[in-house]
């Protein structure tokens, strides 16, 4: 199983969700996992640390980790999310449970230093648990037309099979070589 643990970016708003376009892509390509979407809408960082043992307990092959966006968005200080996700990481990391983060950045009008900060967390957060990850989730698709809902938030259908993509493309040679190890 491959849990999908996230806010809205992974619980999705409106229609199928990057996760269900994972699972397609997952069965196109002989990978037997299944895709658990545990992503909820609104939640912050705060949330998901208080959800990562319904995460744990499962005991999946893969986490993928996104969360920051809803902290960013109501200015939560960068320090309060990173230590969340720092907790998140090495709570997975004690029970063994690969993980990849996917990574989120805010609009300019937030302030150019906080801006900064909270992009510059995701790679120094891989960095230091030496881990696969993805800048900016929402890097091909963020300002394209049809890619996007009106919100300008979350992508529209057609964007999360992009998203999926990208995410596929990501996590495709850890689970080919956890396939060759059985």
């Amino acid at each position: 199983m491959i849990v999908t643990f996230g806010d809205s970016l992974t619980a999705g708003v409106a229609g199928r969700t990057y996760p269900d376009d994972l699972q397609d892509l997952l069965d196109q390509h002989g990978l037997r996992y299944r895709v658990d979407n545990q992503g909820v809408s609104g939640d912050t960082s705060t949330d998901g640390l208080a959800r990562i043992d319904n995460v744990i307990v499962d005991h999946p092959a893969l986490v993928i980790l996104e969360f920051g966006g809803n902290d960013g968005l109501r200015g939560t200080p960068v320090d309060a999310t990173r230590k969340n996700l720092q907790e998140m990481i090495e709570r997975l990391k004690q029970a063994k449970v690969p993980i990849v983060l996917l990574g989120i950045t805010l609009p300019p009008n937030y302030g150019a230093d906080y801006v900064k900060s909270f992009s510059a967390m995701y790679p120094e957060l891989a960095r230091q648990y030496h881990l696969k990850y993805m800048p900016f989730l929402l890097l091909h698709v963020y300002n394209i037309p049809g890619m996007m809902q009106p919100d300008g938030i979350h992508p529209s259908g057609a964007g999360n099979k992009i998203v999926a993509q990208d995410v596929f493309t990501l996590i495709q040679p850890f689970l080919l070589s956890a396939k060759a190890k059985k």
